[in-house]
């Protein structure tokens, strides 16, 4: 029996993973329904190809241009409710939510109550409303992580007693400036921060890696994911793309999750869960001669990470906080507002600001992720400012 998907997120780079996984097994999963923000031309495309019954786009111009020459080949809808209420349709087996942003959390919970199946790779929905989301997993492997890092710790965990978890660590390749010094990480341009060295990402997460704020949110939504205090969540530095999760047992034990650098890898583990796809996805590197080296991160030079540690302390308002300001904050470095050691200036600077109270409901979370992102869009303004007037002195 073929699993029948909803894919949010579809013209991302995740999204494109997931359905490069159901173009190699067609006999395994249906694309039912696809969801993006306004990538009209992308998705049609995506919706003729799977045969798909149903199109969601978030933007409402975008729809009406879409429906306009869509016909009788698939109905188009509008808006999060749109969303809502296609990832409760009977005939929805399993909701992939492969979006950025918030917009996704309400279909996330709505699958989730439904009892679906879910795989995810929306970092803000769990890190600012993990907390109203998590109890709504009732099953062992409802919830599937579709993230690289997350995915390999969730790998090495099944059928894992939860007890017998002393640590998990999170993986980063350091990204492209690990060996830059501070002053030369003064000079670092938008253009150089989305070369990412290893993977093919949009312009706002490979900016997050080049900081390493993008490991300091993974800390946080792995508390939600698995449960896990901070203490017991840490990242290391491995520069050799290949280990990408590790876990490490009360006996002194550590179980790693390896492979290529490529995401079509942990979509299909996600996909195919209980069982394995029955062949590779991707090419299987060869192991001889290859040599791993685990490093601690430089919170110095790198302080967004320590900044998402805090936060995963501090808990209330900060996590929420912290994922508002960051892509406020990365928004205004990619069109040249502020500089690249400006963004955990800024996101620190709001978090410490900050004297409303911490969320009471799933609405008080997205309500506080949103005034993080006004705090630290203002900072950016005020920032460039600064700069303009230096630069007429």
């Amino acid at each position: 029996m073929r699993a029948r998907l909803f894919v949010i997120g579809c013209t991302g780079s995740v999204g494109s993973s997931v359905l490069s996984v159901c173009r190699a097994y067609p006999d395994r999963f249906e694309v039912r329904a696809v969801a993006a923000r306004s990538s009209a031309e992308k998705i049609e495309q995506i919706a003729d190809e799977f045969k798909s019954s149903a199109v969601v786009l978030t933007d409402a111009s975008a729809a009406t241009n879409l429906a306009d020459r869509a016909g009788d080949r698939f109905s188009v809808l509008s808006g999060i409710s749109a969303m809502e209420e296609t990832a409760a349709r009977s005939d929805i087996d399993h909701v992939v939510v492969a979006s950025s942003g918030t917009d996704a959390v309400h279909p996330l919970l709505t699958a989730l109550r439904e009892g679906k199946d879910v795989s995810l790779a929306n970092k803000e929905s769990i890190v600012a409303a993990g907390r109203w989301i998590i109890p709504h997993v009732r099953r062992e492997g409802q919830l599937r992580p579709l993230d690289s890092e997350h995915n390999a710790v969730w790998q090495c965990l099944q059928g894992r007693d939860p007890s017998t978890v002393r640590k998990i660590y999170l993986t980063a390749s350091g990204g492209p400036f690990r060996t830059l010094s501070p002053e030369e990480l003064q000079n670092v341009t938008p253009r150089m921060a989305v070369a990412h060295p290893v993977w093919n990402m949009g312009a706002k997460i490979s900016v997050d890696s080049a900081t390493l704020m993008n490991k300091g949110i993974e800390i946080l939504e792995a508390m939600s994911l698995f449960r896990l205090s901070p203490e017991r969540i840490d990242a290391v530095v491995c520069p050799e793309p290949f280990i990408h999760g590790i876990v490490e047992f009360t006996d002194g034990t550590f179980l790693m999750a390896a492979s290529a650098p490529d995401m079509k890898l942990p979509c299909a583990s996600a996909l195919f869960y209980p069982e394995r796809s029955p062949e590779p996805i991707f090419p299987s590197p060869v192991l001889e001669g290859k040599t791993l080296v685990f490093e601690k991160p430089d919170e110095e030079r790198f302080p967004a990470l320590r900044i998402a540690k805090e936060a995963a302390r501090m808990g209330g308002a900060a996590p929420a906080l912290l994922v508002g300001a960051d892509e406020a904050a990365v928004d205004s470095f990619l069109s040249g507002q502020i500089g690249f050691n400006d963004i955990p200036r800024i996101v620190e600077t709001v978090i410490e600001q900050y004297r409303g109270p911490g969320p009471g409901s799933l609405d008080d979370a997205l309500s506080i992720l949103a005034e993080g992102k006004r705090a630290a869009a203002e900072m950016c303004r005020n920032t460039n400012k600064t700069l303009n007037l230096r630069r007429k002195i």
